[in-house]
């Protein structure tokens, strides 16, 4: 389960959230809000990537406390992801592969998967948003994770990956792993294909 108590958020000494108490148990989480109402400041909390004010736990590991312990059983994809356009993003998944002592044979098999085997050795500078975007989601599978936390997932997506994703999500689920993704999109819409299963196991948590 994650925990997040007394938690604050502030920007200039502006209150972006406020979250006294929060607790978001095993599952799939749908976080739905405005621009601007901070589902991506909340993931990159969750995620470990900013600071913040208060306590956020995770499987009773505190983040600030014990901060790689906690990162180990977190995974995030930005909505727009950048990386240094000199790597490659075969240098980012051997690295993934390392730090979570993953096997290459399955990120081999999120290479083929998402489709990225013809142009993952090339320089990330030469992709197009598309292409980062789907090496973002290859590193965000790698490795054994508690929650995987996806930022506007579908964004830049054709149809055909879109449909390798919800099924990478309901199969991970499936061996234990939870999610918690922003979406502008309700996953009731025909436009974005969850299936039933999946559709009843999601939570709908609102951003104001």
């Amino acid at each position: 389960m994650l925990h997040l108590s007394g938690v604050q958020k502030k920007y200039s000494q502006r209150i972006i959230l406020d979250i006294p108490d929060l607790r978001i148990n095993e599952g799939i989480h749908w976080l739905k809000g405005s621009n601007g109402s901070g589902k991506s400041t909340f993931l990159k909390m969750v995620s470990g990537i900013i600071p913040f004010e208060g306590t956020i736990e995770l499987a009773n590991i505190n983040l600030k406390k014990n901060s790689v312990a906690y990162r180990r059983l977190v995974s995030y994809a930005e909505a727009e992801p950048l990386y240094p356009d000199f790597l490659t993003g075969d240098d980012l998944i051997r690295f993934y592969n390392s730090v979570r002592k993953s096997d290459s044979k399955d990120s081999n098999a999120l290479i083929e998967k998402f489709g990225i085997g013809g142009y993952y050795k090339n320089p990330i500078g030469t992709y197009s948003s598309g292409m980062a975007k789907k090496l973002s989601l290859v590193l965000a599978f790698i490795g054994k994770t508690k929650f995987i936390l996806l930022d506007e997932p579908f964004v830049t997506l054709d149809v055909v990956t879109v449909k390798v994703l919800i099924e990478n999500i309901e199969a991970f689920h499936q061996q234990g792993c939870n999610f918690i993704f922003t979406s502008h999109q309700s996953p009731e819409m025909e436009t974005l294909p969850l299936s039933s299963e999946m559709i009843a196991q999601n939570n709908t948590v609102c951003f104001h």
